[in-house]
């Protein structure tokens, strides 16, 4: 190889709008995008696993996290540590898309009860609840790369 001589990355191309589109519905509801793109095997696997974990999870007693202030810190506001530490989770859980919305607008899985988080099975709770939102980002991900022509 001479010296003078480069290597060239490939350029890459756009995507699509629509493989945006199909992403977007792939968050919301999990295994919509691998239906748009007419992979039912896909969508029944990848979407039912989010599904199945995401109602596992409120069933185990599992908690759903956002951005509220935690009652007990004096200050309430949202930039203190105890609520900061809840945006990875937070990010986690919201990945599970309108299941996610539906149960915030409901009020379920998010309040704190004692009862609740003395359950044994509250922390496999959390677990599959969090595991269920980053799942789903898999499957977006993989709808939209599919929707892109990137993988078949």
């Amino acid at each position: 190889m001479v010296k003078s001589e480069r290597l060239q990355a490939e350029p890459v191309e756009a995507a699509p709008g629509m493989a945006w589109l199909i992403g977007l519905a792939a968050w919301f509801i999990p295994g919509s995008g691998h239906l748009l793109l007419k992979r039912w095997g896909r969508a029944a696997l990848m979407g039912g696993a989010v599904w199945l974990s995401f109602f596992i999870g409120l069933a185990m007693g599992g908690h759903l996290f956002d951005l509220t202030p935690d009652a007990a810190t004096t200050s309430g506001s949202i930039f203190d540590w105890a609520t900061m530490i809840q945006v990875p989770p937070m990010i986690a859980n919201l990945g599970s898309g309108i299941a996610y919305v539906v149960c915030w607008m409901m009020d379920i899985g998010f309040r704190d009860d004692p009862v609740q988080a003395a359950r044994t099975t509250y922390e496999y709770g959390n677990t599959f609840l969090l595991i269920a939102g980053l799942m789903n980002y898999l499957t977006m991900l993989d709808a939209f790369d599919v929707a892109a022509g990137r993988k078949s």
